[in-house]
């Protein structure tokens, strides 16, 4: 991500809103630009990282627009791949060695009588090197003397200008002390990284979607930290994901001296480079919403089979059951669930969430080989249903006419 220092140069005020000035990724100066970056860095590969730095100094020497020039180059950076060098022995104790011989210079003096090239060939010696390979052992492990094994993906100049665009906006809320999201459809990938980057949050549904508040614990009582915003910026990509989506977060940049808004929504010009799940978890669920269109899709039945349609809030974490089957005619609904997976773990958090939920509307398909009893499953009013191989559809739509209700 980008630092504070870099994202300023294209943060701007208006009012109470903290907006950014967002590069066009079609102008041809910024184009020319990124194509440049890309190819000094490519160039620089099998080569120091401070050659690197050293480049990108040369470069921006005649430039007035070096924030961002200095901001696509940490996009470059923190993407490619550098390497510390392999060293015969320790650079941390060849520096201690010499280290400890104090102030050396080039000739010898009544309080230093030892010179520098003297006490470089003992130690040569000592560690069975030449006195050159000391001097560039000296600091090898040092980033900058990392070289350059991966220059990253192969990026076109489009594609990182609309990186470095993200990473402003991710930058935006490093000093934020509360987020505020609603998300109304594709919303599996956002709980799914909420539940990755262990973010505290406060979820109520709405008509057609989810308001969820983010914030942290101490957030009221530090006015000052990043704490919580470098969180909010790191999960912001999986916001990305979704189709229809808003976000408002209060932020206090130390630059502004004052409270901000800042604002951001679906229509924004943001790609995520978080990588998407999949339509289904397993084949299990593949098989058995494959065979329903099969036998009963389109027209041909009166229920129609959605997948993972909605979420259960259940205080700090939530449940997304796998399918639910909607009455074309009531708008009656069924939740199922496919327990096929039988790792203990896995068992004992699926039964934990079933048994929050308490929801009588919540069908159970589970596989007889997990060894999931009726025993354990007691205390839950969803309703089970043993399976040997596969769900029996029959036996599955048979439930779903018992036990669907209207939403509430």
């Amino acid at each position: 991500m980008l630092t504070g220092d870099l994202a300023r140069v294209r943060l701007r005020l208006h009012g109470d809103e903290l907006v950014i000035d967002f590069l066009d990724t079609t102008s041809a100066h910024w184009q020319r630009t990124a194509d440049d970056l890309i190819v000094l860095l490519r160039h620089h590969q099998g080569r120091p990282q401070g050659k690197w730095q050293q480049a990108l100094e040369e470069y921006e020497a005649n430039r007035t627009d070096y924030g961002e020039i200095r901001g696509l180059a940490k996009v470059l950076t923190d993407n490619a791949t550098f390497t510390p060098l392999a060293t015969p022995t320790p650079p941390a104790d060849l520096r201690t060695r010499l280290f400890a011989q104090g102030p050396l210079f080039a000739h010898p003096d009544p309080l230093q009588p030892k010179t520098r090239a003297r006490v470089l060939r003992e130690t040569a010696v000592e560690y069975q090197l030449s006195t050159q390979q000391v001097e560039e052992l000296l600091y090898a492990d040092r980033p900058a003397a990392y070289l350059l094994t991966d220059p990253g993906p192969a990026w076109s100049s489009e594609q990182l200008l609309a990186r470095y665009n993200l990473e402003l906006a991710r930058a935006a809320l490093y000093w934020a002390d509360q987020m505020e999201v609603e998300i109304f459809s594709d919303f599996k990938d956002f709980w799914r990284y909420l539940k990755f980057f262990k973010l505290m949050f406060w979820a109520t549904p709405h008509a057609t979607g989810y308001r969820i508040l983010l914030d942290g614990p101490i957030a009221p009582f530090v006015k000052s930290t990043t704490r919580y915003g470098r969180q909010f910026a790191a999960f912001l990509p999986a916001l990305l994901l979704g189709e229809r989506w808003s976000l408002h977060a209060t932020v206090r940049w130390p630059h502004f001296q004052r409270t901000l808004h800042y604002r951001l929504d679906h229509t924004a010009a943001l790609a995520s480079h978080f990588r998407r799940s999949g339509a289904f978890d397993s084949r299990l669920e593949a098989d058995f919403a494959a065979e329903f269109h099969e036998k009963f899709g389109d027209e041909r039945g009166h229920w129609r089979l959605t997948r993972e349609a909605e979420v259960l809030l259940l205080g700090d974490t939530v449940m997304i059951p796998d399918f639910a089957f909607t009455h074309k005619q009531s708008g009656r609904r069924a939740l199922v669930e496919l327990v096929g997976y039988w790792h203990p773990n896995y068992l004992a958090r699926k039964v934990a969430k079933v048994q929050a939920a308490k929801r009588a509307d919540l069908i159970l398909l589970v596989y007889e080989g997990v060894n999931l009893s009726a025993e354990k499953l007691r205390d839950t009013p969803s309703t089970v249903l043993y399976f040997r191989s596969k769900p029996v559809l029959k036996e599955v739509l048979a439930l779903v006419e018992q036990m669907a209700v209207l939403p509430s």
